[in-house]
Order: structure tokens, then C-alpha cells, then sequence
């Protein structure tokens, strides 16, 4: 049970590496600057390896979700926020400074159990959430490479998880898994990315405008430009991104009902702690002493993540 318990952790580990890589590699290196359409065949290639998976049976889906969609429609709607700040924070910011901040949902979740929840916080808990807060605030003002826009979306990422994560506890109904919940993103994030996604604008305006466009434009440029957004649709970087993140949703579940909720903490620590290690090594970026300094004052506790796509929840 141990060995099994330690492989699944590796494993993990591994998953949540690679996501994280590869989406910041064809996010920052190969500049892909359509988050939309990023995450929208991201979310569709999960949703058809998880519906694969369930027909293969190597996953569990409620089949009879009908009655759940609308009840848990608002977490799917938080979930579209989560992968799509955390595109646009991820495309600007280091991958450690970005998880630093990350971090900071669980300082909205720790303060809503205690304010709303009137919940007991132990003070390790408490202490874990302090350090947080004051790494993220202090790390705007000791970041040589700050830039506005990706802290201002990495602000939205990790209130967007946060509320998320309040959602998923406040649910009072048990019906749906985490596998079911994720299944239920999937298909949102798939339809409204898709109508909110760059080609489909650009396909839909041409449509509506094929005789000006046939008359006004020589029919060359009409076909290039189909040409370029058909090739950006069906980019396989885009595409390999997806792989790694479900891997990873399929690793954080199995993890998490392996283990304990420490134990689970602390596999996710360890992955983030390998993550920015290695990251500092595969990417260009400016560390000052400063800034490692409050990135090294992530606590041993941090709790559980949401299934990401990736998220994370990379991605």
C-alpha cells in the first residue's frame, strides 16, 4: 500500500511538471496568444480522453448528470475563469512567481471558514495562511520582471479558484464526483469557448459579410487568412498541452482518494517546490535575492487543489 501510495505521488509530481512546462512553453516561447482557443482545445481534448476513459472503464461517470447540471453551472463558470486568467497570468509571470501567488486561494478559503463558516482554524492552519498573504504582497514590489497585466490575471485566477474551491464545500449534494464535476466542465468550457474563441468571431463575421469581403478583397487574401486560422485552430502545440493536463486531473484524484489530506498536501508542495526548481533552469527569468527569498516562504501546508485542467489548475 505504501509503494502503491508512493507511485501514485510520483506520479503526480510528474503530471503536474509537465503541465505546467509545456504550457509555459507554448504560452511564453511560442507566444500562442489565444487564450480562448488555447484552453478551448484543451478542455475538449480532456473532455474526449475522460469520456474515452469512462467507456473504457477505467473512470466512473454518473450517467444520469442531467439533474446536477444546473445545480453545479456556477462552479463550471468559475472553472472557465480559473483556466483562462491563469492562460493569461501564466503567459506573463515566472512559473515561481505565479505559483506564489497561486497560493493565495487558499488564504480566501482559510478566511471564509473562519468569518462565514465560523469554523475552528488551527493555528498552524492560520500561521500557513499569514505567510502566503505576506509572500504574495510582498513579491509585486521585489519582482525585477513585474508586469502589471499578469499579476492584475493572476489576481483573477486565484480569486476565481478560491470561490471555486468555497463552491465545491458548500455543495450539501454528494451525487456528483470529482470525476463527474470535471466531466461537467469539460462540456461548458468546451461551448463557451468555443463561440468565444477568435476563429469562431472570425468565422461568423465572414459569413455574414462573404459578398463584400469576395468583392472588395482579392480571393488570395481570402484564402490566406482561412489558411492562418484554420492552422492556428489546429495547432499541435496547443493540442500536446492538453495531454499532461489530463493526466494531471486524473493523477490529483487519485491522490486525493489514496491519501490523507496532509499527505496530499504535502505531495502537492513537493511538485510545486520541483516545478519552480526546474523552471528557473528551463526559462529565461530574472531572480533577485529579494524575490527567492519570499518564494521560499511557502508553508508545508497547502490544500488541495480543484481538478485542474490544467492550471492549473495548471495549468
Amino acid at each position: 500500500m505504501c509503494m502503491r501510495r508512493c507511485l501514485v505521488g510520483l506520479t503526480f509530481c510528474t503530471c503536474y511538471l509537465a503541465f505546467y512546462l509545456t504550457n509555459k512553453y507554448v504560452l511564453s516561447v511560442l507566444k500562442f496568444t489565444y487564450p480562448t482557443l488555447f484552453q478551448g482545445w484543451q478542455t475538449l481534448i480532456g473532455g474526449l480522453l475522460l469520456h474515452v476513459s469512462w467507456k473504457l472503464g477505467w473512470a466512473e461517470i454518473n450517467s444520469s448528470l442531467r439533474s446536477d447540471v444546473l445545480t453545479w453551472l456556477p462552479a463550471s463558470v468559475l472553472f472557465v475563469g480559473i483556466i483562462y486568467a491563469g492562460s493569461r497570468a501564466l503567459s506573463r509571470l515566472a512559473i515561481p512567481v505565479f505559483l506564489t501567488l497561486h497560493n493565495v486561494a487558499e488564504v480566501i478559503i482559510c478566511g471564509h471558514q473562519k468569518c462565514f463558516r465560523k469554523e475552528k482554524t488551527s493555528p498552524a492552519k492560520t500561521c500557513s495562511a499569514f505567510f502566503l498573504l505576506a509572500a504574495a504582497g510582498c513579491l509585486p514590489f521585489n519582482d525585477s520582471q513585474f508586469d502589471p497585466d499578469g499579476y492584475f490575471w493572476a489576481l483573477i485566477h486565484l480569486s476565481c479558484v478560491g470561490a471555486y474551491r468555497i463552491l465545491q464545500k458548500s455543495q450539501k449534494s454528494n451525487a456528483l464526483s470529482d470525476i463527474d464535476q470535471q466531466y461537467l466542465n469539460y462540456i461548458f468550457s468546451v461551448v463557451f469557448l468555443t463561440f468565444a474563441s477568435h476563429p469562431t468571431v472570425w468565422l461568423w463575421r465572414t459569413l455574414l459579410h462573404w459578398p463584400m469581403l469576395v468583392s472588395s478583397l482579392h480571393s488570395s487574401q481570402v484564402i490566406s487568412s482561412a489558411s492562418w486560422t484554420f492552422r492556428s485552430c489546429i495547432s499541435t502545440d496547443s493540442m500536446a498541452a492538453a495531454v499532461p493536463g489530463f493526466f494531471l486531473m486524473f493523477s490529483t484524484v487519485k491522490l486525493k482518494g489514496l491519501m490523507a489530506p496532509g499527505q496530499c498536501a504535502a505531495w502537492i508542495f513537493f511538485a510545486k517546490v520541483i516545478t519552480a526548481g526546474l523552471s528557473i533552469l528551463l526559462f529565461d527569468m530574472i531572480l533577485t535575492s529579494a524575490t527567492v527569498g519570499w518564494q521560499c516562504h511557502w508553508p508545508p501546508y497547502v490544500g488541495p487543489e480543484p481538478g485542474m485542467p490544467a492550471s492549473q489548475a495548471s495549468a
